[in-house]
């Protein structure tokens, strides 16, 4: 089953739920566009407002930008190695199967319709970018890292089948 995207409203009650780290996982997923796997294994050397990753699932290089208010709080959170090191043992991060599993908790307790997963907080990203540029699908593929314009139509038209499913806005 696929992640659905949801509504900042939605997001937020998630959000609210999640442990402080992996809310804070999440934040950056939203405000990046990265996807959770790369944003756990972020190594504390890595931070600054501007640097580059190499994505785990694709094998690509790609910049990311931080605002100073959430470069601060990495930064609060960040541990000798990883910045979201694993409760259970510092030497390794935080899994993405435990932001999932977290996610999941959050939206259950909300009893949200759609199916919520930390891949939709890429797909609100992709939504959020697409209005900021007027509609520039490229803009959108170059900003996720897309090879192909299809998929990132996808992502374009996540509020489009929000909006059908569960006849909502945005807010």
């Amino acid at each position: 089953m696929t992640a659905e995207y949801l509504v900042r409203r939605e997001m937020e009650h998630v959000f609210a739920a999640l442990t402080p780290a992996n809310r804070l996982v999440c934040r950056v997923c939203v405000d990046t566009g990265l996807r959770v796997g790369d944003v756990v294994a972020l190594r504390s050397d890595q931070l600054a407002r501007q640097f580059w990753i190499a994505e785990a699932k694709t094998g690509k290089r790609r910049r990311v930008n931080l605002t100073d208010g959430l470069l601060k709080a990495l930064q609060a959170q960040a541990g000798p190695v990883w910045v979201f090191s694993s409760p259970k043992d510092a030497t390794r991060h935080r899994t993405r199967q435990a932001v999932w599993y977290d996610v999941k908790r959050a939206a259950r307790a909300f009893r949200l319709p759609q199916n919520v997963a930390p891949h939709s907080l890429r797909k609100v990203y992709a939504v959020q970018l697409l209005e900021r540029c007027k509609g520039d699908v490229g803009r959108v593929q170059r900003a996720l890292n897309h090879s192909d314009a299809a998929t990132t139509y996808i992502y374009a038209m996540a509020y489009e089948i929000y909006r059908a499913k569960y006849g909502q806005t945005t807010k």
